[in-house]
Order: C-alpha cells, then sequence, then structure tokens
C-alpha cells in the first residue's frame, strides 16, 4: 500500500515535472528577438524547411521499418534452411516469410502515399 502511494507520488512529480521543465529552462535564454530562428540555430536545429524536415524523418522511419522487413524475410528463410524437414518450422517459417512480405509491402505503400500527400501539398500551396 504504501509503495503504491510513492509510485502515485513519484508519478505526478515526474509529470508536473515534465511538464514545467520546459517554461523554466526557456524562461534562462535570453530573448533577443520575437523570431524563433536564432533559438533554433542556437539549439542546433538549424533552418531547415518543415515539410523537408518531416519528410526526412518519415523517410528514416519507412526505411528503419523496410529494413526489419527484409531482416525478417532472411530469418525466416533461415528458418527454413535448417527446419531439417520439420513440419512446424516450416510452417513457422512460412508465416514469418508472409508476415515480413507483408509488411513490406505495407512500407511501400505508405511510402507511395506519403511522397502523394506531399506532393499534392506542395503543389497546392505554393505561390506559382
Amino acid at each position: 500500500m504504501r509503495l503504491q502511494k510513492i509510485a502515485k507520488v513519484a508519478l505526478l512529480i515526474g509529470v508536473f515535472a515534465t511538464f514545467t521543465a520546459p517554461m523554466v529552462l526557456h524562461a534562462a535564454a535570453p530573448v533577443t528577438s520575437y523570431s524563433i530562428e536564432p533559438i533554433g540555430g542556437s539549439i542546433g536545429l538549424g533552418n531547415a524547411d518543415l515539410k523537408t524536415t518531416v519528410l526526412n524523418i518519415i523517410r528514416l522511419a519507412l526505411g528503419l521499418m523496410a529494413l526489419v522487413a527484409v531482416v525478417l524475410i532472411i530469418y525466416g528463410g533461415f528458418t527454413w534452411l535448417t527446419a531439417a524437414g520439420n513440419e512446424e518450422n516450416v510452417e513457422k517459417a512460412k508465416r514469418i516469410i508472409s508476415a515480413a512480405v507483408i509488411g513490406l509491402i505495407i512500407v511501400l505503400l505508405a511510402w507511395a502515399i506519403v511522397l502523394f500527400v506531399a506532393n499534392t501539398t506542395s503543389n497546392v500551396t505554393s505561390n506559382s
């Protein structure tokens, strides 16, 4: 009972600290102008376009997911190769490979959707 109270208090302090830390840290920075560019440059964010940054993050995440799918396909092939005629291991390998292929297809479709949305929004928001 006492441990649960301590855990609740610790959780409350953690949530409070999470929400108040940005205000405390931002208050320590000197305010020189009303623009965010100097702040972004001083903390290492750079001055890249938001759309480009988001697309790079999505590209990285989808690339990692595709890598995981390919590794799972290789693992499924290795499991099938070392099954030595055991039907249970062969079925396990088939399930792994089929799930990895379906995951790879989903990742590729997600990438196609991201490209479509990015190109569509870029055509709509351009001034030309």
